[in-house]
């Protein structure tokens, strides 16, 4: 039996091993230019300030980035000189490059960002019918006062997730664009335009107050002014009594960024979510290295570790020790967004105070395989609904088991 007290915010407890849809995401064929001019402008969603409740559940600092979707062959990226499974900065002419050459195809535009993937996620594991939504969470970041910033508020506001962020004055909403061929490999190609930048301001300040979880997004470390936002933003959630999380997010980010990495992780971290290959770059491991070496060791220095590790499953680590979480069997029609789907099983498991780290991880586990069976990044509301369901049931047999 493996425990751990540290956690003394809210969801906090003994950490133990043991045994109506939102509209789907609009399709379009042709250029992000053509696309936004059907896009209207909506009103201000956050202009009243009556509306947002006094304290939130979860608040996320990320890059709020619009996706824009599809699937291609391998041809389609050796035409275009794209390596297969990577990620690539471009700037607004290669953007343009590329959405012209998808052309003809179909694909989808969304409010992306791996942060805002998991919050929609848990959002929506929190929906009850009738009694409205369970979760209050939140998402800070940037995005410009184009109709792409507008599109990305909206869209998250539908969602139950509430953009507190203005729109940043003459600013260009950030995009990226998903690649995914047959075999379940993503390419994407990532434009930050305002995206990158995210400014600590007494409005941020004031929320993080009003926060029980704070999560960082690592891509964030990206941007070198940035990095004082993150450190400032949780040195306040430390200060207010909020738990502190932190996702990898990308192995070439780490590696460039090892030492800030670390100076969050090391300093305020609660909780990191990663995969195989960005815990041993957090680590300095050789990629050989086995993920459970990995989760062991980042658990002596931060009090609960996340640690993906596709379909060989998962570990979570608490003190040096890691439960291991066998994957759920499903067949696999995009990967894309099931790191982020199954941190969203992580904190819904801490909201609800979960000890059972096995539990946890299983029903994290459960969530990431709904997405990887499905193309988008984004758990359904119907599939949300019945694995919460499920979670509650669960909970009730475990309740009576111990009367």
């Amino acid at each position: 039996m493996y425990s751990c007290r540290v956690f003394s915010g809210y969801g906090a407890g003994e950490f133990s091993s043991g045994s109506e849809e939102e509209e789907e995401d609009e399709e379009g064929n042709g250029s992000d230019e053509e696309f936004v001019m059907g896009i209207e402008e909506p009103r201000d969603i956050n202009a009243s300030s009556s509306r947002l409740p006094d304290r939130w559940d979860v608040l996320g600092l990320g890059q709020a980035m619009v996706d824009f979707s599809g699937m291609v062959d391998d041809e389609f990226l050796k035409k275009l000189g794209l390596e297969k499974g990577s990620r690539k900065v471009v700037n607004h002419e290669e953007r343009g490059r590329v959405l012209r050459a998808m052309d003809g195809r179909s694909y989808k535009a969304a409010a992306g960002g791996s942060l805002s993937n998991s919050l929609v996620a848990l959002a929506r594991l929190g929906i009850r019918p009738m009694k409205g939504p369970t979760f209050n969470v939140a998402m800070t970041g940037s995005v410009g006062s184009d109709p792409l910033g507008s599109f990305y508020r909206t869209k998250l506001r539908r969602a139950n997730v509430n953009f507190l962020s203005p729109p940043v004055k003459d600013g260009t909403t950030g995009t990226v664009i998903v690649l995914t061929t047959p075999d379940a490999q993503r390419t994407m190609l990532a434009y930050q335009g305002t995206s990158s930048t995210v400014n600590y301001n007494p409005t941020l300040a004031s929320v993080i107050s009003k926060t029980n979880v704070f999560v960082v997004e690592g891509y964030l470390f990206e941007f070198p002014d940035t990095i004082k936002t993150i450190q400032k933003a949780c040195e306040e959630a430390h200060r207010c009594g909020a738990l502190v999380a932190v996702t990898a997010s990308d192995v070439s980010c780490i590696v460039k960024h090892f030492d800030d990495f670390w100076e969050i992780v090391g300093n305020y971290a609660d909780i990191v979510f990663a995969n195989h290959e960005e815990a041993g770059a957090l680590c300095h491991f050789d990629s050989k290295e086995s993920s459970i070496s990995a989760v062991r060791y980042l658990s002596h220095f931060v009090p609960l570790v996340s640690v993906t590790d596709g379909n060989r499953g998962s570990y979570i680590g608490v003190k040096g020790e890691a439960v291991y979480i066998p994957p759920c069997s499903c067949v696999p029609l995009d990967t894309c967004g099931a790191g982020d789907a199954y941190a969203s099983g992580i904190l819904y498991g801490i909201l609800h105070g979960v000890s059972d780290l096995k539990e946890m991880g299983m029903f994290a586990a459960k969530i990431a395989a709904r997405v990887v069976e499905q193309q988008g990044t984004r758990l359904r509301v119907q599939d949300a609904m019945e694995l919460a369901d499920a979670f509650s049931s669960f909970q009730t047999d475990i309740g009576s088991s111990h009367v």
